[in-house]
């Protein structure tokens, strides 16, 4: 590893500009951010010149790792034409032709900047179709930071109220007291008192918000009965099933809904769609859909962004996808499923208390030695936290960036060697644990 220490200058500067230095908390480390130089396929080096294998891919958006040639090739060819105009473009309309093909839960599509932006804009068009308020979402699961869908997303012990009747608490001081009303918190793959609580509102929710692989919730996949409950009681019920498919829409070639036997009514997308650059996207039904359509009588929701479908990410996006046919995906699937078994061989080998979740081309180091079932049991103790953090620093510091929960998102740029690297890696960091709670007496 570089003794030189040009990351440390450069958040003493950042600390006079920005506030805590950075933009956005996930990039923070102990006792500094490390500053990133450049990136080349599923490796990223940093200012001191130190080269790791990229395994959180910008909190998973990277599906192709960086700097894919043909990406790269179409957005510099863009780049001449010009990024963005006050007209509309054929790119857009030919991305959203693609979205729609890859899955016939897709009626029509429509873009904005980001996934918390996609995720905004559901729950607005569902309001506006339904002309109700309240919306219920998953407990811990994360989908932005839009005031109504944040809620609950950091809940903790002594503020996440009764099992039976879980609070709905806000992630932000000063959050209005009139956002926490609107807002209905589910337990996770709970469907007894997930019915119980939404049988409460009868006739008040605009819509259900479900992740089906909530990344805060332990990346613990959403069961095909949980889903369905909830899908038929919106039906029975005139609510709408909005799926945030942000992260999960890699899963598969028409995204994790592809799955299920159900039909959401709204998806949101982003990360991987916008092929390394800022995306959003809202797809589903028709109708739904066309209460941002100021051409239909339905029009209740003028919807727009100066920056939404530019050029550069709608170029960007739609050769990535293009990309990620389904032979990509099955391949990249495949080496998911090796990159979970070698982990839990690490952990067989040094005999510790941890376990691995995930689908797909994602995993999840949990220090516990049985899986948990939902975000309270996802909650780390002190001891499980500091484990946590200790590990993730190990691989850090010897090659491996993980996401700081200590989650694996693949991209197509990995072959068996990187994952047999990451494995290796583990195993040493696994036994530093193993020894240092021995010497404790933990």
């Amino acid at each position: 590893m570089s003794k030189t220490n040009l990351s440390g200058v450069l958040y003493e500067q950042a600390l006079k500009v920005i506030p805590g230095g950075v933009s956005r908390n996930s990039v923070m480390r102990k006792p500094h951010p490390v500053y990133a130089s450049h990136g080349e396929g599923c490796y990223v080096t940093d200012v001191e010149g130190v080269k790791r294998i990229d395994f959180a891919n910008n909190m998973s958006s990277l599906i192709h790792g960086h700097g894919r040639p043909e990406v790269v090739a179409a957005v510099t060819e863009q780049l001449h034409k010009g990024t963005v105009f006050t007209m509309a473009t054929e790119v857009e309309m030919r991305f959203a032709e693609h979205l729609c093909a890859r899955s016939a839960n897709f009626e029509k599509v429509r873009f904005v900047n980001s996934g918390t932006e996609a995720v905004m804009t559901c729950i607005k068009a569902a309001r506006a179709f339904t002309g109700r308020q309240k919306i219920a979402k998953i407990e811990g699961a994360y989908h932005g930071t839009y005031d109504y869908a944040e809620v609950s997303q950091t809940a903790k012990p002594n503020t996440w109220g009764e099992v039976n009747a879980p609070k709905s608490v806000p992630v932000a001081y000063g959050t209005p007291l009139s956002v926490l009303e609107d807002v209905i918190i589910l337990p996770f793959n709970d469907i007894e008192r997930a019915l119980v609580i939404l049988d409460q509102y009868s006739g008040q929710v605009a819509g259900i918000l479900i992740d089906l692989m909530p990344h805060h919730v332990g990346l613990l996949s959403a069961t095909p009965d949980f889903v369905r409950a909830l899908h038929q009681w919106g039906r029975d019920n005139g609510a709408l099933l909005i799926v945030d498919e942000v992260i999960t829409f890699r899963n598969h070639y028409g995204g994790a809904q592809e799955a299920y036997d159900v039909t959401p009514d709204l998806t949101a997308l982003g990360k991987i769609i916008g092929g390394g650059f800022p995306v959003g996207g809202i797809a589903g039904r028709a109708d739904v859909l066309d209460v941002t359509n100021p051409l239909s009588n339905k029009f209740l929701f003028p919807q727009s962004g100066t920056f939404s479908a530019n050029n550069i990410t709608m170029t960007a996006g739609l050769v990535s996808m293009q990309l990620l046919d389904t032979c990509a995906l099955e391949k990249l699937n495949s080496l998911g499923e090796y990159a979970r078994e070698q982990l839990r061989e690490a952990i067989r080998i040094a005999d510790v208390s941890a376990c691995v979740s995930g689908q797909g081309s994602m995993f999840r180091i949990h220090f516990t030695s049985d899986l948990p079932n939902n975000y309270r049991e996802v909650y780390a103790s002190p001891v499980e936290e500091k484990q946590a953090q200790q590990f993730i620093d190990y691989l850090f510091q010897h090659g491996i960036a993980l996401m700081n929960t200590g989650t694996g998102a693949l991209s197509t740029a990995m072959t068996d060697v990187e994952i047999d690297k990451m494995a290796e890696v583990a195993l040493q960091g696994l036994r530093q644990l193993k020894k240092a709670a021995t010497v404790k007496g933990e």
